[in-house]
């Protein structure tokens, strides 16, 4: 049995005849070493949604002060290449991905669907902030109530303006939502 108020030795961290503690299975991926070759059986969803989730290219819409939050993951301290999702990609041909930061204008909302309209598929959006969400502060004529009423939304960020952080926790939760999607079955009947 462990003594849980030991110090931990470099002896005992290094040493052969322990096995290393397992933080959780993973029942996704599976290696039988009774089977020549070093074969590694899996789901085809697992694979393919491990792909997409660990290479998210998002296409930044920034179009409000959220966008400056937006930028500020992009950078050391975030730092959002720990996720996958550092290639921020200007086209929407590339990406897929769109983070929606900011006020939605009227005249903006045409702009934001045929981008959205570019990406090929799969894709998600996010929506980053108040604004974005539901029109925030701005009830006028001119603002959107919602980029949800042009695009479909998969997560949703709160705040005015929200934290990096929080961006990097809506990313993570699009991850888990991707990760369980039937991709294979989709990706074959097309």
């Amino acid at each position: 049995m462990r003594d849980l108020g030991a110090e931990p030795t470099l002896q005992g961290i290094f040493s052969t005849n322990r096995r290393p503690l397992m933080v959780s299975a993973n029942t996704d991926f599976g290696y039988d070493s009774k089977i020549e070759g070093g074969v590694i059986v899996s789901r085809a969803d697992a694979a393919i949604n491990w792909i997409r989730t660990n290479s998210m290219w998002p296409m930044p819409m920034g179009l409000a002060c959220c966008a400056i939050e937006l930028m500020a993951v992009g950078g050391a301290r975030f730092d959002i290449a720990r996720f996958g999702a550092e290639v921020m990609r200007f086209s929407p041909r590339q990406a897929d991905c769109m983070i929606v930061a900011g006020t939605v204008t009227y005249k903006m909302a045409p702009q934001v669907r045929r981008i959205y309209d570019q990406m090929a598929a799969p894709k998600w959006v996010i929506a980053m902030g108040a604004c974005a969400s539901s029109g925030g502060m701005y009830r006028s004529y001119a603002t959107l109530q919602g980029v949800d009423r042009i695009v479909p939304v998969d997560v949703y960020v709160s705040g005015c303006p929200p934290r990096p952080e929080a961006l990097l926790d809506a990313l993570m939760k699009l991850q888990d939502k991707v990760r369980r999607e039937p991709s294979a079955r989709r990706l074959l009947s097309a």
